[in-house]
């Protein structure tokens, strides 16, 4: 018997669907847990909970990984709200934010995938590019270009006390983002974000979180070492 053609046209969308959303659950793309001890953290502070939960409070935080991976990076974060006390981004602007670092070679040279909460919610990925420079004293905020995605979608809404997925992954100069399993933005982030090279990190603005960090699997390059203090 052969089927109507309106069943055909809906299972094909409905596959095509669940294909968009199964990016993070990609066959191959094994994640490994990342503790407290494996981060390296620049900037602010990151506690652990007894249920071995990444925790911070810090109005900047800045972090991470004492190894490189493949360039992929997920957090199962659960949002608490604003810190204690807020600070002020290098602009001048008041912005609360959480994200991922890929390709993280230093302060000056890096890839951002930020959830933007206040005062405007939105996924924002950034390259910032600074030739020959490596250190916050050296480039300030500059070199930062936010680059358009060929496609995207907006973020789901995020309360205090919210639990949600964000990841992002790299296969060359072409970047994916998943917030919750779906995906949210997708291009490319340019030739310049490959002439730079670094692990996985995170960071955060004005924003208390709880978190489970995640990356691809470890590579056989020698560990990067933690370097000092340092903002971005």
């Amino acid at each position: 018997m052969r089927k109507p053609q309106h069943l055909s046209i809906l299972l094909l969308v409905l596959l095509s669907e669940s294909t968009l959303s199964a990016g993070p659950q990609s066959p191959g793309t094994r994640l490994t847990p990342v503790s407290k001890a494996n981060l390296c953290v620049t900037e602010g502070s990151i506690e652990e909970t007894p249920d071995h939960r990444l925790s911070v409070n810090a109005a900047k935080m800045r972090a991470y990984l004492n190894a490189y991976t493949q360039p992929v990076a997920q957090v199962r974060f659960t949002y608490l709200g604003s810190t204690p006390n807020e600070a002020p981004l290098a602009s001048g602007e008041m912005r609360r934010q959480f994200g991922l670092k890929l390709r993280a070679q230093d302060a000056c040279n890096l890839v951002y995938a930020m959830w933007r909460i206040e005062p405007e919610s939105k996924l924002v990925v950034s390259v910032k590019n600074n030739p020959g420079e490596h250190t916050s004293a050296q480039c300030g905020n500059r070199g930062y270009q936010n680059i358009k995605p060929l496609r995207s979608s907006p973020l789901p809404s995020l309360r205090s006390g919210d639990t949600h997925t964000l990841r992002a992954e790299m296969n060359g100069a072409d970047m994916k983002v998943f917030a919750d399993g779906s995906l949210v933005w997708e291009g490319s982030v340019g030739k310049e974000a490959l002439s730079f090279e670094g692990p996985v990190g995170m960071r955060s603005d004005n924003a208390r979180l709880e978190i489970n960090f995640e990356t691809g699997q470890p590579t056989q390059q020698s560990p990067p070492g933690c370097r000092g203090q340092e903002s971005e």
